[in-house]
This record gives C-alpha cells, structure tokens and sequence, in this order.
C-alpha cells in the first residue's frame, strides 16, 4: 500500500475539503431561511429563487457524490482492495488512479458501465 500513499493523502485532503463545503453550504442556507423566514423567503413566487434553490440543491447532491465515492475509496484502502476494480476484481492502472484517485473501475468496466446505461 506504500505506492498508494500519497493518493491516500489527497483522497483525505479532498474528503476535508467537500465536508468544509458541504457545512458552509448548509450554514448558509440556515442563514437565508433564518433572515428570510422560509426556504424563499416573502417572495416565494419569483422564479429567480426557485432556479437558485435547484442550482443549490444540483450543487450539495454533487457534492454529496463526490464524498461517497472518495469515502468509498478510503474504505478500499482500509481494507487492502485499493486500486482494484469493484466489478472484475484486476488492477486499476496506476495513471488512472493519478488521475482520479477515488476510481473504483477499471477503464474497461467503466466504458461498459456508461455504454450500458445509454
């Protein structure tokens, strides 16, 4: 697991990073409610803040993904299955893994996946 160290490393750096925005994002929305008194506010009919709502909520699901995978990845490197694919079971390669360290296909099962799903 040595030559994993240092994806190991941004893999955690990133998991604090999208928790520190995920807090700030809901911090901030708890603000807006509290001054506004409600989800939209006195305004509720006004479209710009219903497209500001669905853009927020797009952002914290992402977000939330994001989180999933790389908190999946740490669990894999916990459990010794780091870097190798969750459907057939061979390595990821290291240049993908570089790429995105929170990988958990190889690029043949992920080119099937997202073929499959069209």
């Amino acid at each position: 697991m040595a030559e994993f160290s240092e994806l190991l490393q941004r893999l955690k750096a990133e998991r604090k990073r999208l928790l520190q925005e995920l807090e700030q994002m809901q911090s901030s929305q708890q603000t807006l409610e509290r001054r506004a008194g409600g989800a939209f506010g006195k305004r509720g009919e006004e479209a710009s803040q219903v497209l500001e709502l669905e853009k927020r909520l797009d952002l914290e699901k992402r977000l939330k993904k994001s989180l999933a995978e790389i908190e999946h990845a740490l669990e894999k490197y916990d459990a010794g299955t780091y870097g190798l694919c969750d459907s057939c079971g061979k390595p990821i390669k290291p240049a993908r893994l570089k790429v995105l360290p929170q990988a958990n296909l190889c690029l043949g099962c992920k080119t099937r996946q997202t073929r499959d799903a069209r």
